[in-house]
């Protein structure tokens, strides 16, 4: 909350609008302007007040209403969960365990080789990108040696 319950803009544009429309019935024989310009600026404050007043209520219903999910703060007790579990020793022959690192190994090498793949993309779309920039380029200077051309014709 602000100064005066954040209504401080309402209650500013009212003090406004009461003091001209204070001032009005003693101006109203001064000059036909000067009441054309009373009538305009008086209801047009008071409109202000009123739209002043809504927008600061609107604001004020969004922000009490505001769904903020409490962030866990740094530096609190943090629990930590240990699991046992027996271990379970079971005996793989020689020839199994060379089949898992075959296996492993072919998923390393076709990882590798998607890597591979991918760096070479990056390298096509890096190639494209600088392309895109040379062709901005030649459009710019096109563009100025057309703005010569024009110049050059208008001085002859």
């Amino acid at each position: 909350m602000g100064y005066l319950g954040n209504h401080l803009a309402t209650i500013t544009t009212g003090v406004f609008a009461a003091v001209l429309t204070g001032l009005w019935p003693y101006f109203v024989d001064f000059a036909p302007l000067l009441n054309f310009v009373f009538i305009m600026a008086v209801p047009i404050t008071w409109f202000m007040v009123i739209t002043c007043w809504l927008s600061q209520k609107s604001a004020d219903y969004a922000h009490k209403n505001a769904h903020h999910s409490p962030q866990p703060k740094m530096g609190s007790r943090q629990t930590i969960q240990t699991f046992e579990s027996t271990t379970e020793t079971t005996q793989m022959s020689v020839t199994d365990i060379k089949e898992v690192q075959a296996e492993l190994s072919s998923e390393l090498n076709d990882l590798k080789e998607s890597v591979k793949l991918k760096d070479s993309e990056i390298e096509r779309l890096n190639q494209e990108i600088s392309n895109l920039q040379t062709l901005v380029q030649i459009e710019s200077l096109k563009t100025e040696l057309a703005n010569l051309k024009m110049l050059a014709s208008k001085k002859k």
